[in-house]
């Protein structure tokens, strides 16, 4: 006999849609109270917790908790559309990917395609940030998983490996590193840098340089990483970057000259990131698989 009942489901997608107990038993219509020893008996019989209760905060899924209540929404889902007498077809399962905004160009438009054509029945919603604010949501089960770059991100997080990148230089051409087919920190050092403004990208570029005893001077922080090429391509700098598309040219029509950093230290591994590793069965484990399959072919990663 199962022991958890569609009620019990429905309990914990509420409590995980309010945040709150008091909400979410008004939203059941049941007391709080019995909505919260409800609760309980289901964490014990699961044998883990499903929410972190901090006293003066909202409650907050834990990983094993949010692969849980996906699957519920989706159990509560399906026996709503049963019920529903002018249903005909079934409702999507739902996902949201993330994708750092410097790689959105890149990795985010074949991700989309070909988790849409792989799983038709799979509602993809992307989603596209800054490092603090893509960690934040994942924290909080807004986002899935999401493509980024392992900085700032805890043990908590799931990791799966879809490219390496080396950061590139941008400089006009003439410039006395233009012709060289690749570079050494220690060679770009003297220079003026263009960085990101992008808070983890700077602190993670200046570690590179530490590591080799250098102290460059930064003469900018660019919004975007067109800024950047732009800046670079108008002489304001040496601009360094881990986004480096295949153009000659920056937005303005200079000339724009690319060479990649050869330091063995400065290779950074592309990730698929969650919070916590997603159920095997589920869909996310699913996408997860089709996406790393599509990203780590050979001729696809930076060398």
């Amino acid at each position: 006999m199962l022991y958890l009942t569609l009620r019990h489901y429905e309990y914990v997608c509420a409590v995980a849609h309010h945040g709150s107990l008091s909400a979410a038993a008004e939203a059941q219509h049941v007391s709080q109270p019995a909505l919260s020893a409800a609760l309980s008996r289901i964490e014990e019989h699961l044998g883990h917790a499903l929410f972190l209760r901090r006293r003066g905060a909202p409650l907050a899924l834990t990983p094993q908790g949010r692969s849980f209540t996906k699957r519920a929404q989706s159990l509560v889902d399906q026996a709503a559309q049963l019920e529903s007498p002018n249903a005909t077809a079934p409702i999507a399962q739902k996902l949201v990917l993330g994708c750092f905004s410097d790689l959105a160009p890149f990795l985010l438009a074949p991700a989309l395609q070909h988790l849409r054509s792989a799983l038709p029945d799979l509602a993809i919603t992307p989603r596209v940030g800054d490092f603090a604010t893509l960690t934040e949501a994942m924290l909080q089960g807004e986002i899935d998983f999401a493509f980024t770059y392992d900085l700032g991100l805890d043990a908590g997080f799931a990791r799966q490996i879809m490219d390496h990148r080396r950061p590139h230089i941008l400089v006009q051409p003439g410039h006395r590193l233009a012709d060289h087919p690749a570079v050494a920190l220690a060679d770009v050092a003297p220079e003026s840098l263009i960085l990101s403004q992008e808070g983890l990208s700077v602190q993670h570029m200046l570690s590179l340089f530490k590591s080799r005893n250098l102290s460059p001077r930064i003469a900018h922080r660019a919004a975007s990483l067109e800024l950047l090429r732009s800046l670079a391509a108008n002489g304001e700098g040496v601009g360094i970057s881990y986004s480096a598309p295949p153009l000659d040219l920056s937005y303005d029509g200079k000339p724009l000259i690319s060479v990649p950093v050869s330091d063995e230290i400065a290779r950074e591994p592309v990730i698929l990131a969650s919070h916590g590793m997603p159920h095997p069965e589920s869909s996310q484990a699913m996408a997860t698989s089709l996406l790393t399959e599509l990203f780590t072919k050979p001729d696809r990663n930076q060398n």
